[in-house]
């Protein structure tokens, strides 16, 4: 029964990733990769099949196996997500106008979540 259960909350959680995947592809700002990425891993918990439609889609799989395979991130992949952090960092000061200490508090976590994404190895397109 635990092993039926665990296989069934895999499954819950990578059709969440995947619904907030697609809503990161139409939302400007959210992210979508990511969501595929940990969508892929629940189902390779859960689901050889879906695991094995995620990797083999024309769209996003390239993406998936590179990140798998290598831990790359393609060229046009970190500009996006760059630019994302750049203009979410705008807005929050555009909106939010925090304070000096959350800002730079802010700041800090979203450069370096830049930097991790520019020290990925490149993927070729």
């Amino acid at each position: 029964m635990g092993g039926r259960a665990a296989r069934l909350g895999w499954l819950a959680m990578g059709w969440i990733c995947v619904a907030l995947g697609i809503i990161g592809a139409l939302l400007p700002l959210m992210p979508t990769t990511i969501f595929l990425i940990l969508a892929a891993g629940c189902f390779a918990r859960s689901s050889p099949r879906l695991e094995a439609w995620l990797l083999d889609h024309p769209r996003v799989g390239p993406t998936l196996r590179a990140w798998r395979r290598d831990g790359a991130i393609g060229r046009r992949g970190k500009t996006l997500a760059c630019g994302g952090i750049a203009a979410g960092y705008s807005i929050f000061l555009w909106t939010a106008r925090p304070g000096l200490p959350l800002a730079m508090l802010v700041g800090a976590t979203m450069a370096g979540c830049a930097l991790y994404i520019l020290t990925r190895p490149t993927a070729p397109v």
